[in-house]
């Protein structure tokens, strides 16, 4: 005689936070953005996943053969077809009446460029998998070559300044409001910088039947030009400016934001960095013209989200992921 039982899969899920879907020996730069990033959405999203990988940094760092970081089924895609094994996995899993999540995972080279197309199809098909996009804005792993995420302005050996231009002239592409045009369920973006936020984003993916996207900005302090034990301080500086906002879409639909509590310079930031440092050459008026256009980029942002704080909030920018009272984070 058996005895079925039912387990919440989501309340399972809660109740396993500290649960390691990599294990520490991996072979991750020292700041990595992408290794904290994958550790806490694995810490999210619990034991009972398959991950779809496509190839990148942290394909590479994980998996160095014959060794793996990975306590959770994983698999290795093409730059390319990340979404379509995600979306074979899945219905798979589907045919056989089983539960398991499936989590595709990729860098912004193999999200935003080589791999879209895979990626639109998953979502216009309406997979239940959650994609998650590590984004450290340029192809790192192949040698810090710029991609459709780099920002503008920004230094990559494939976007050097010189007389032509100063650096990368062409706009971050906007990978979540695309995202979004899919009628996907839910689309976030999240940092590093701020993991309860994270972490809640990715849970509420979780819970949600049908495909799913979550943008995590992962600072690379090879790529970007900081110091390793820099990066949540730097990250945190993308958000703070408006460089990068924190933003929950449904169906299209803005549905939540962080808000920040005083907006910050973009120079603080971009000073922080190599890849900016030409924007700081004295007696060059085209630097100067970049600065004020990335602080409009900035702006631009906190106006079309409604990002500006209005006073204390303890889910703002400044209050999120800090221990209050009690000695409990909020999320």
């Amino acid at each position: 005689m058996t005895t079925e039982t039912h387990i919440d899969i989501a309340e399972l899920r809660k109740k396993q936070p500290r649960f390691n879907a990599i294990d520490s020996g991996h072979r991750a730069c020292l700041g990595c953005g992408q290794a904290l990033g994958a550790r806490l959405v694995g810490e999210a999203v619990g034991p009972d996943i398959i991950v779809a990988n496509a190839t990148g940094c942290l394909e590479i760092f994980t998996t160095p053969w014959p060794e793996s970081a990975w306590r959770v089924p994983w698999m290795h895609s093409l730059f390319e077809n990340a979404g379509a094994i995600a979306s074979g996995i899945e219905a798979a899993m589907r045919a056989q009446g089983k539960s398991t999540k499936v989590v595709a995972m990729g860098g912004d080279g193999s999200t935003f460029d080589i791999g879209f197309q895979a990626l639109s199809g998953m979502l216009e098909r309406e997979h239940n998998v959650l994609y998650v996009c590590y984004d450290n804005e340029a192809y790192m792993n192949t040698g810090v070559q710029r991609s459709s995420s780099t920002p503008h302005a920004a230094m990559t050996n494939t976007s050097p300044p010189g007389k032509a231009r100063m650096g990368k002239r062409h706009l971050k592409k906007d990978i979540v409001q695309i995202i979004a045009a899919h009628h996907t369920p839910y689309a976030a973006t999240a940092s590093v910088a701020y993991p309860s936020d994270l972490r809640k984003k990715i849970r509420r993916a979780m819970e949600i039947e049908g495909p799913t996207f979550i943008q995590i900005h992962a600072p690379c302090p090879l790529g970007w030009g900081h110091e390793g034990h820099e990066s949540i301080e730097v990250e945190r500086l993308a958000v703070q400016t408006g460089l990068f906002p924190l933003v929950e879409l449904e169906r299209g639909e803005l549905t939540g934001v962080m808000p920040i509590r005083q907006q910050v310079p973009v120079t603080e930031y971009l000073k922080r960095q190599q890849r900016f440092r030409h924007l700081f050459a004295k007696g060059d008026s085209r630097a100067a013209e970049e600065l004020e256009h990335i602080q409009a980029l900035a702006d631009h942002n906190i106006e079309v989200y409604g990002l500006r704080g209005e006073g204390v909030d303890r889910f703002d920018t400044e209050g999120s992921d800090t221990v209050h009272r009690g000695g409990q984070r909020w999320a």
